[in-house]
């Protein structure tokens, strides 16, 4: 194990290194089936291809790069052990995700029993929102205002309701696959989103409350 943690520590880079690259037009069904066979060459090139999904997934979740890079680690560390019991019923990056999920869920049961918190300091907007793109500087200000709170109301869900949002609205999964990797029916898959949206709008709304009763006061 110690020498293929390695292996897959040596393939990590840069998180932007691979977001460009080409790869070559082996299925992940042949992928994965060669390395059932042991070509651990195959699995480097179902690495290569799928890292940047599951560092965006893992650092939704710890909101931390170089967490977000260890749990890259482990997932696919996980993935190798365990590649004789995928099955192609879902699809190998579902399967990943799923995977990625449940060591995210692992590590914030830790990190509550450890600190007896349920969230983090925002740091900035989220990577996936515009920046401000109007010339009026005031506007800008606002839109920037609206991300920080939008942010901080994420960071401040339980992380089953955060990893909801991050499924759908963030990676935008079908709700096919968010089931598999959550382990529930569709059905449920859209209520967990559903609750999540709810839960989500109730932590925004008193913060851009808060934030218009501070530009009416200052009127900007």
């Amino acid at each position: 194990m110690a020498n293929m943690t390695a292996r897959i520590k040596g393939l990590m880079g840069n998180p932007s290194d691979f977001a460009g690259a080409s790869f070559e037009s082996d299925s992940d069904e042949m992928l994965v089936s060669l390395a059932k066979r042991g070509d651990y060459a195959s699995f480097e090139k179902l690495f290569m291809r799928h890292r940047m999904l599951v560092y965006r997934f893992s650092y939704q979740m710890v909101r931390s790069r170089d967490d977000a890079e260890d749990m890259v680690q482990e997932v696919f560390v996980r993935a190798y052990q365990n590649i004789d019991r995928y099955r192609d019923e879902a699809k190998f990056t579902t399967w990943l995700l799923r995977i990625a999920a449940n060591l995210g869920a692992d590590k914030a049961r830790m990190h509550t029993r450890r600190t007896h918190l349920e969230k983090q300091e925002a740091q900035g907007a989220l990577t996936w929102m515009t920046i401000g793109d109007t010339e009026d500087p005031v506007e800008n200000l606002h839109q920037d205002q609206r991300k920080i709170a939008l942010r901080k109301a994420l960071d401040a869900l339980p992380q089953h309701h955060r990893m909801a949002i991050v499924l759908r609205d963030l990676e935008e999964r079908e709700y096919t696959d968010i089931a598999s990797i959550l382990n529930c029916t569709v059905g449920g898959a859209k209520l967990r989103v559903l609750r999540a949206r709810r839960a989500l709008r109730d932590r925004l709304a008193p913060l851009l409350n808060e934030d218009e009763s501070k530009q009416n006061r200052t009127g900007v």
